[in-house]
């Protein structure tokens, strides 16, 4: 297995740390304005796990969010 040197580490931060912080701003404020049947569970669940990690953006994406039906309704 071969270990990152410091310049790979910075290189990789310097690529995924603002990825992270794009989609945290887009989970944050996809939260904000959707309703609150269109999410599940409770919004401030959901805004206290986007705190404490923004990682944990993708995972709102992925399964916090209802998608609409067919006659519009989540």
């Amino acid at each position: 297995m071969t270990t990152l040197t410091p310049q790979r580490k910075k290189l990789l931060a310097a690529i995924i740390v603002p990825i992270q912080v794009v989609f945290a701003v887009f989970s944050w404020r996809d939260l904000s304005r959707r309703a609150d049947d269109q999410v599940r569970g409770p919004k401030k669940l959901w805004r206290a796990i986007l705190l404490v990690n923004p990682g944990n953006s993708l995972f709102y994406l992925a399964f916090g969010r209802r998608k609409a039906g067919a006659d519009g309704r989540g």
